[in-house]
């Protein structure tokens, strides 16, 4: 059984069991990750009452696949970035920024592939090649993080307008100069170690 559009609707039920009620089986976490990679629209639904918790069954199948030996894929740092975030200014617009930061590379996914198939077996054009594309993905990453911002602010005509149009004076306005300052202020952190990364 699927919703309109294809989307599969799995079941989790109390014992923790997920039931496919378009192939009408039980699977398994990892049945639900080769689903995501051959790009099968899901949603798990409580079965009791029916709400959407597909969002936490995603992160529980990340946890395992960070746990498998030789498999993990987010370094410490941002781990400990994105815990950081939580309950910050900025936690409203992390979401929109790794997501389209995401898209970003996957639409060069494979040129990427490609660039590395090529250059192996040549440590030095790989290296150039791994940092060509660190240096891209910075640049892309920022603008991402900027069109994530200029959501938030449909008026502004640029990043730097965006948040100084918002900053107006007096009265109740006055404090939120100050959080718009100190948002400034992660930005430009932001900045600084995005160039780094790129220019290391």
């Amino acid at each position: 059984m699927a919703e309109k559009g294809g989307t599969i609707v799995i079941k989790k039920y109390a014992n923790r069991r997920l039931y496919n009620t378009g192939t009408s089986t039980y699977v398994t976490l990892e049945d639900l990750s080769n689903m995501v990679k051959r790009d099968e629209d899901f949603v798990v639904q409580d079965a009791k009452t029916g709400a959407d918790i597909t969002h936490s069954v995603l992160t529980q199948i990340i946890f395992e696949l960070e746990n498998q030996t030789g498999n993990a894929m987010l370094p410490i740092p941002f781990l400990r970035q994105l815990i950081a975030y939580y309950g910050d200014q900025m936690q409203m617009f992390v979401p929109s920024y790794l997501e389209q930061s995401m898209k970003a590379f996957q639409s060069r996914q494979e040129q990427l592939r490609e660039e590395f198939t090529s250059a192996m077996g040549d440590p030095v054009q790989l290296m150039s090649v791994g940092q060509k594309a660190m240096e891209e993905q910075a640049r892309r990453n920022m603008e991402m993080f900027t069109k994530a911002m200029s959501m938030f602010n449909p008026f502004a005509a640029g990043p730097a307008a965006g948040i100084d149009a918002m900053e107006v004076d007096g009265g109740q306005e006055s404090q939120s100069g100050n959080d718009l300052s100190e948002m400034k202020r992660q930005i430009a952190a932001m900045q600084e170690k995005l160039d780094k990364l790129g220019s290391s």
